[in-house]
């Protein structure tokens, strides 16, 4: 196997030593020839270049390992991926949660590995911490908490948060084995208006284990620090005490005497590990991938949820006061107020956004890019395009469907059974309704069930509707009737009305020609 170390500055010197002491170094690449030339030094028999081009078009490189700035990654990561290269890629993935899902995605289509630099889960003592939780030791996890302080290395790329944090984040993630439901992150820029050099997450997660963690890069001396309580034991990881003294577990307990908690202490316990490099380790593990083909402990999914954590911190940090910022469908792409229901059972599409006091009902298949407003209910069993727009206060039932980039306006209303009576059920009787392509229907306007609403057709404000509406019809009044005909674009058409003739006009924004012929509006 052959790794090109793409970045050999603070960190990527140390990956280019591991790789070389593997036997799996094939080249180092790097944009300064002063760094390259420095290595050439000590490492004669590896090649060198300046171009990230050359690496991944070289067939010889098997993979290649990423250690640049952050703001580097998606773009450098990508294009690696799409060269059939397997990438090893530091903390964090990327940047951005959409950019980290698109790297998932490529590298499950070009059957790539795709690993992240979570550096503590390739730490035999983080490791066995993970097995005596997993066995139950510690009982029911209650609180964590991690300390990462440390005078430097001072940054201007990123702040504390994005330098410190992510190996903490990933480590109480799969400690917890769940996502937080909520986090909120407080910080101070001391340095640089717009920096944080210290910063106090916490987070929620749905089985009642909080947690928080404490980093900076303003403290008078290094702590590297994880907690981790439990209704048994308590376990303490402290990484910067000699290796015998890392790992060790607290048997304390709390009795309750005349109703009154007491804590009864113990002696700790150490817990012994044969010692192995942490990096080294990880290293090895990216080779072992690359040969058997098998998923990364850290791999790219579990990248792409420390990055969501990672990014609701940053939020939180930008809207100050402590903000509560809801993690809940930030990891599949899709934001939810922490006001709004979604049932079991439901689909939703990467960048929808459902605000607050809606419902989405079981059964139901929201696409992408939607925007589902206030008090809106949706199912069950309902689907909705990709790029629909739902206004507050409407409710689309069982029996009607949306096609992509519909708009419903303000409490607009759908129904779905024609001659309801409260004593009568008429659930087998439920009438379809079809809202095609790109339709709008204004505010306060009615669809009585049973019909279509054609593609680009206007629905125009408390209208109401109770037969089918041809394409492109712009339609009002109650009951409502053609009163002329609308591009795609919302511009009113100078075309006759149907039976009135045949005609053509030009949308004046989009230049599309609109033909009537027939009864029917075609764009040419």
């Amino acid at each position: 196997m052959n790794v090109s170390v793409i970045g050999s500055g603070y960190w990527g010197k140390n990956l280019v030593r591991n790789f070389y002491a593997l036997d799996a170094l094939h080249s180092i690449c790097d944009s300064n020839p002063d760094t390259l030339a420095l290595f050439r030094q000590d490492y004669p028999d590896v090649s060198s270049c300046l171009s990230f081009a050359e690496v991944i078009n070289n067939p010889e490189v098997t993979g290649v390992a990423i250690s640049t700035p952050a703001v580097t990654h998606a773009t450098l990561a990508k294009e690696a991926l799409l060269a059939g290269k397997d990438v090893y890629v530091e903390k964090p993935l990327c940047l951005s949660e959409k950019e980290g899902r698109e790297l998932n995605t490529i590298a499950r289509e070009q059957g790539r590995i795709l690993m992240i630099g979570h550096l503590l889960w390739y730490h035999p003592l983080v490791l066995k911490l993970k097995e005596l939780v997993d066995r139950g030791e510690l009982g029911r996890i209650q609180y964590i908490y991690s300390n990462r302080l440390n005078l430097g290395k001072l940054r201007r790329e990123e702040n504390v948060l994005w330098s410190f944090a992510p190996h903490d984040i990933s480590v109480i993630l799969g400690l917890t084995g769940e996502m937080p439901t909520a986090v909120c992150a407080q910080g101070g820029n001391f340095l640089h208006r717009q920096i944080a050099d210290t910063t106090v997450t916490l987070l929620d997660f749905p089985s009642g284990t909080r947690a928080h963690i404490f980093v900076s890069w303003l403290h008078p001396f290094k702590e590297q620090m994880l907690v981790v309580v439990g209704d048994k034991q308590m376990a303490v990881f402290n990484d910067t005490a000699p290796w015998e003294e890392k790992l060790q577990l607290y048997p304390h307990s709390v009795k309750w005497e005349d109703n009154i908690p007491v804590a009864d202490r113990a002696e700790a316990v150490q817990v012994h590990v044969e010692q192995e490099e942490p990096l080294r380790a990880e290293c090895a593990h990216f080779l072992d991938c690359i040969a058997a083909r098998k998923q990364p402990r850290t791999d790219g999914e579990e990248g792409l949820r420390v990055l969501t954590v990672l990014n609701c911190c940053q939020e939180s940090l930008e809207k100050g006061n402590a903000s509560l910022i809801q993690v809940a469908g930030r990891e599949a792409g899709f934001d939810i107020h922490e006001t709004a229901q979604v049932d079991e059972n439901v689909q939703i599409g990467e960048g929808t956004k459902v605000w607050h006091f809606s419902h989405i009902l079981s059964g139901s298949i929201i696409g992408e890019s939607c925007s589902i407003g206030q008090n809106v209910v949706i199912g069950p069993d309902v689907r909705i395009g990709s790029g629909c727009k739902i206004q507050n206060n409407v409710s689309v039932y069982n029996g009607v469907e949306l096609e992509d980039d519909v708009f419903c306006g303000p409490s607009m209303v759908f129904t779905n059974v024609f001659n309801p009576r409260s004593a009568v059920s008429r659930k087998k009787e439920f009438r379809k309704t079809l809202v095609r392509k790109g339709a709008t229907i204004g505010a306060n306007a009615t669809i009585v069930c049973g019909v279509e609403i054609g593609e680009s057709a206007f629905i125009g404000a408390g209208a109401v509707v109770t037969h089918d509406v041809p394409a492109f019809a712009l339609m009002t009044g109650n009951p409502a009737r053609q009163t002329g005909w609308m591009s795609r674009h919302g511009e009113k058409l100078g075309l006759p009305l149907q039976g009135e003739g045949e005609g053509e006009d030009v949308c004046p924004h989009t230049g599309e020609k609109y033909v009537l012929k027939d009864g029917r509006v075609c764009i040419h």
